[in-house]
C-alpha cells in the first residue's frame, strides 16, 4: 500500500494543533514545519511526530512547498492545524490511496464559526487537499497558495472540518493579517484596485453569501460571516491604497 504523508504548517497553534493531529494518526507519517510559535506549538507536536522543522516565515506557498520537500511518502494530505480530518473522510482516504484511480482529489470543507456548524452561506467549498506527490506541488504564492497538478483530479464527498474563527478577537486579527498580505501580494503582481470597484466587490461578495448562498439560514455566524467577507475586500483595497502611498500597515 503506497504511504500517506500528512503536511502541517503552524504559529501560535497550541489550542488547535492536538485536535488536528489527533484526526491522521492513520497517516503514515506526519511533517510539521512552525515558524516562530511562542506558545509551544512545537513541543505539542514532537508528541506526534519526530519530523518538527523551526522555520522563518517565507509565505504559505513556499512555507508548503518546504513541508511538502520532507514528505516521504507517495501521497501528500495538507492540512492546517486549524483543521481536522472526520472518521468518514478518514476512510475515503486510505480507499482513494488503495485504488490509484486519480492523481489527486477535491475535498470539500465544513466551516466552524463560533463552535457552530455552518450548513450554508461559507460552507462545502472544494479544494485539492490530497494528491501524489509526484504529480503536485505547491505554487509559491505568499497567501491563498494553491495545489498544481499534473495529471487526473478526482473528488471526495466526506469533509475536512475547518473552525475558520473561535472568538472576535480572533476574527479580527485573521482579517488584519490577510488583508496585509493579500494587499502586499496583489501590489507585487501590478495589481490596481479604485474606490468604486472595491465597493461593488464589497457588495457582491456580501450579497452572495448572505442571500444567494442563503447565509441567513445560519442565523448570526451567517450574518458575520457575510460582513467579514465583505469586510475583507473592502480593507485589502484600502492596505493596497496606504502602501502605494507610502504609508505602512503596521
Amino acid at each position: 500500500m503506497a504511504k500517506l504523508s500528512v503536511i502541517i504548517i503552524t504559529r501560535n497553534e497550541a489550542h488547535d494543533i492536538r485536535r488536528c493531529l489527533d484526526s491522521v494518526r492513520f497517516a503514515d507519517e506526519i511533517v510539521v514545519f512552525d515558524s516562530g510559535s511562542t506558545d509551544g506549538t512545537p513541543a505539542i507536536a514532537r508528541e506526534y511526530t519526530k519530523k518538527v522543522f523551526e522555520t522563518d516565515w517565507p509565505g504559505y506557498g513556499k512555507q508548503k512547498n518546504r513541508a511538502w520537500q520532507q514528505a516521504t511518502g507517495e501521497w501528500i494530505l495538507s492540512l492546517d492545524a486549524d483543521e481536522w480530518v472526520s472518521d468518514s473522510l478518514n476512510l475515503e482516504i486510505v480507499k482513494a490511496i488503495q485504488s490509484e484511480k486519480d492523481d489527486a482529489y477535491r475535498i470539500p470543507f465544513s466551516m466552524v464559526c463560533f463552535g457552530k456548524m455552518i450548513q450554508y452561506g461559507a460552507s462545502k467549498k472544494y479544494h485539492i487537499r490530497l494528491f501524489k506527490k509526484s504529480h503536485g506541488k505547491f505554487n509559491d504564492r505568499i497567501i491563498h497558495e494553491k495545489v498544481i497538478i499534473d495529471g487526473h483530479i478526482g473528488s471526495l464527498t466526506s469533509p475536512i472540518f475547518h473552525e475558520t474563527h473561535r472568538n472576535i478577537e480572533e476574527m479580527l486579527e485573521k482579517l488584519n493579517r490577510y488583508t496585509t498580505e493579500a494587499a502586499q501580494h496583489r501590489l507585487s503582481k501590478g495589481k490596481i484596485e479604485n474606490l468604486p470597484i472595491a465597493l461593488l466587490n464589497s457588495f457582491w461578495v456580501f450579497f452572495r453569501a448572505y442571500v444567494l448562498k442563503l447565509g441567513f439560514l445560519d442565523g448570526k455566524e451567517g450574518l458575520m460571516l457575510a460582513a467579514l467577507s465583505a469586510e475583507y475586500v473592502y480593507y485589502r483595497y484600502l492596505k493596497m491604497r496606504l502602501l502605494q502611498n507610502g504609508f505602512s500597515n503596521r
